[in-house]
């Protein structure tokens, strides 16, 4: 079973920047799509940015410019950096897996981590 844990969030001032992180464990040969979605309260779950195995990118519109994600392929570990954020960046951030083979060829449509809070607020 595939198991995903956030790290990095936290509270910042408009401005500023966090790092989050989430690491995949468990039986593990590859991992396709690696990708952060949001929720703030009263909206529905939306994309910030996916990246593939190969290092292709994908950015919601809010974040362009502002947001950078990366991943650790050998590591099954992917980031997002975060810089001047703002105040509606407030939400619930989760890490997201998608395709995700194991050591015996079993595929995990997909996965997702607990959620990591991030609150942008002076």
């Amino acid at each position: 079973q595939v198991q995903l844990v956030e790290s990095g969030g936290g509270l910042v001032q408009p401005g500023g920047s966090l790092r989050l992180s989430c690491a995949a464990s468990g039986s593990i040969f590859s991992i396709f799509v690696m990708g952060w979605y949001r929720q703030a309260p009263g909206k529905q779950r939306e994309l910030v940015a996916s990246i593939t195995s190969g290092g292709s990118t994908n950015y919601a519109d809010s974040v362009k410019g502002r947001f950078t994600i990366s991943r650790d392929n050998a590591k099954n570990t992917v980031y997002l950096q975060m810089n001047s954020l703002k105040p509606e960046d407030t939400a619930v951030y989760y890490c997201n897996a998608e395709r995700i083979y194991s050591r015996t060829g079993e595929l995990t449509s997909d996965a997702w981590g607990q959620g990591t809070q991030v609150t942008v607020s002076s």
